[in-house]
This record gives structure tokens, C-alpha cells and sequence, in this order.
């Protein structure tokens, strides 16, 4: 592996681990688990998919997805990061002269129909939830149109495949200002990944929380979000708002909104916007249970 993919793919483990570790509300992070899910299974998707998504180039950015989930499953039984890849693999086919900016537009414009083949399989192989159906390129159907014509189908629900509609502008035009600035503010990863969730939450109601909940229980989530970031009490206020998103189980899980924070993660990092943490500085907020895992994980890796 040459060092440019060396440095990429510890971007893109940083940018999982970074997000999984985060104690944002309502996700799972190393004090809150799922019955289904647990912080273990993130760190463990992140190590099998990093090497994985520095393959990406144009032409096999389906592929690359596929890999990713057939991965994951040997390591994980649930979905653990199907949003997150479909997000970061484009992102890595960007040639690495060229910033995401620069370059994501055209890899997009690239995709083909074999990529929605591949990332089709991929979907039902992950058996993301909450997908329903839909009239056109259903998703338990063979795709007719290229990636990001299918993507396109799904942007006004869901906020992924508006990333490959619109060239991912939430990532690139709201995500990484946002993060750079909160990085900046509180010069603490924690802290800014935190404040990004709110922010990210209260601008675009996260779509994984309207498809298990409807869209009137998403803006609501957005609207505590926004009270939280005003909030004179920001420590009371956040756990208020991580008890109302638990207190379904996961259906109020913001899914969606972590997907895009590892993607600013991953692209910040790339791009020079925030500087690169070493692994110490995220794990030592990880409970001493995890550690013993911890390492041994570091040292399959």
C-alpha cells in the first residue's frame, strides 16, 4: 500500500471511530448500546471496511460498497454502517490531487448502472430498515438507472441519496464549515462532533428517524435540537434531549445524521480542515471495560 492510502485509510477509520466514540445523543457510543447493536460492532466495521474503501475509484464505486457490507456482516449481524459507505466511498474514488470539492461532482456524474446493481445488493444484503416501497427502481427490484439516478429518486426522503443528487452539498457546504468552526470553539474532537450532531439535526430533520417515526416526529427531534444549542444549560439540555430520543428504543435513533458526521469526518481530516487526532486521544474517553477489546482489535488490525 503506498503512504497516500495509508493516510487515507487512517482518515477513514478515524472518521468511524471518531464518530462512533462521540456520546452524541440518541446514537450508540461506548455508554449506550442497542439490543441489536454496540460500540464494539462500530469500532469492528471500521476496521474491516477502511482497507476496503481506499479501493474506491471511478468504476467501481458499487463494487466497493458491496465489499463493504459483505464485510461488515462477517463481523457484525446488524447494520452497522450501510449509510456511511454508500456516503464514503464516492467521496474516496476522488482522485487524491483534487479536494472533495473539486472532484466529487465528477465521480458522481460517473456512476453507473452496474454501481446501483452493486449497491442494490448491497442494501438488501445489509437489510437496512424503514425502507418501504416505492413506485419506481424499488429496491427489491434489478435498477434501470445509473447510481445517481436511482439516488435522485429517493433525495426528498432521504438525505443520502441527496447527497448524490446535489454533490453533497450538506457535507461540504454545511458539515465541514460547522465542524472546522466547533472544532475551533472548543478545541475538543468530543465537543465539536457533539455540537455538529445539533447542528446537522436541526437544519435537516434526519430522514432515518422520519421513515421508522414520520416526518413530524423527525422536525421534532430538530426542534430540540435547535433548544439544545441555544440552551443557557447545554449540559441539562442534552441529556433531556438523549432520554426523549431514547425513550422509544432505537426508532428515534438519528442514524442518518451519524452517517454524515463520519462522512465531514473523514473529509475534513482529507482536506486539511481539522488536524489528525492519534487513536489515544479518542479511545481514552472509552470506558475501561472496552480496553482489553480495544487493543486486541489495534492489534488484528
Amino acid at each position: 500500500m503506498s503512504q497516500n492510502n495509508r493516510q487515507l485509510e487512517n482518515w477513514c477509520y478515524l472518521a468511524c471511530l471518531m464518530e462512533a466514540t462521540a456520546r452524541k445523543p440518541g446514537n450508540v457510543h461506548p455508554e449506550a448500546s442497542f439490543p441489536d447493536l454496540s460500540y464494539i460492532d462500530f469500532v469492528k466495521s471500521a476496521q474491516v471496511t477502511a482497507p476496503l474503501l481506499v479501493q474506491s475509484q471511478p468504476g467501481n464505486v458499487g463494487q466497493i460498497v458491496l465489499n463493504c457490507v459483505k464485510e461488515t456482516r462477517k463481523v457484525t449481524s446488524s447494520n452497522s454502517n450501510l449509510g456511511m459507505i454508500l456516503l464514503l466511498a464516492p467521496l474516496l474514488a476522488v482522485p487524491q490531487e483534487l479536494t472533495i470539492a473539486e472532484g466529487i461532482d465528477a465521480i458522481l456524474t460517473g456512476l453507473t448502472v452496474d454501481d446501483a446493481r452493486s449497491v442494490y445488493t448491497a442494501i438488501r444484503l445489509a437489510q437496512a430498515g424503514g425502507l418501504g416501497k416505492t413506485e419506481a427502481e424499488d429496491i427489491a427490484t434489478d435498477p434501470t438507472g445509473t447510481l445517481r439516478e436511482v439516488m435522485r429518486l429517493a433525495a426528498d426522503r432521504d438525505a443520502i441519496a441527496s447527497e448524490y443528487e446535489s454533490g453533497f452539498q450538506i457535507i461540504l457546504q454545511t458539515a465541514v464549515p460547522a465542524l472546522k468552526e466547533f472544532w475551533i470553539q472548543t478545541l475538543d474532537w468530543e465537543a465539536a462532533i457533539i455540537r455538529l450532531q445539533l447542528q446537522l439535526m436541526a437544519n435537516y430533520p434526519d430522514t432515518l428517524i422520519a421513515r421508522k417515526c414520520g416526518r413530524s416526529e423527525a422536525e421534532q427531534a430538530a426542534e430540540r435540537a435547535r433548544i439544545v444549542l441555544q440552551s443557557a444549560d447545554f449540559k441539562t439540555s442534552l441529556a433531556e434531549l438523549d432520554n426523549w430520543l431514547r425513550a422509544t428504543g432505537n426508532r428515534r435513533n438519528p442514524g442518518t445524521t451519524a452517517d454524515l458526521i463520519a462522512a465531514a469526518l473523514f473529509v475534513a481530516l482529507r482536506d486539511g480542515f481539522i488536524p489528525t487526532p492519534e487513536v489515544s486521544t479518542i479511545t481514552e474517553k472509552v470506558p475501561p471495560r472496552f480496553k482489553p477489546e480495544l487493543r486486541i482489535l489495534a492489534h488484528e488490525g
